[in-house]
């Protein structure tokens, strides 16, 4: 088994979006982007997502697995799962949890 964790700002995802119009698009998939702004506020969704992906990525290694690669999908109780170039990882799990500044994730690759 091994885990991942990631903290991230907020503001530091929101700032690197509004500096760089291609932030977004080179890191989240098409329908993180569109859950994300179907939110009111979507900045505590976007770096939620963000962490996920860094946790993943850590959880698995540092494998060669770019973070444009890794998505993050709700199933259809709510929970957050991950995609793999397209593939359910069924041996990942996350929780993920955001306040008003900060957003953390927790991956676990299980065995």
């Amino acid at each position: 088994m091994e885990l991942g964790v990631d903290l991230v700002e907020i503001g530091r995802i929101k700032a690197l979006a509004r500096r760089n119009p291609k932030f977004l698009p080179r890191v989240f998939s098409a329908s993180e982007i569109a859950y994300c702004k179907a939110k009111k506020n979507p900045w505590p969704h976007f770096a939620v997502r963000f962490a996920a992906k860094e946790a993943v990525y850590k959880a698995l290694g540092k494998a060669d697995v770019p973070l444009t690669a890794i998505s993050v999908v709700r199933d259809a109780k709510g929970r957050p799962s991950v995609l793999i170039s397209g593939k359910l990882a069924p041996k990942l799990r996350l929780s993920l949890s955001h306040g008003c500044d900060h957003a953390v994730a927790f991956a676990i690759r299980l065995p």
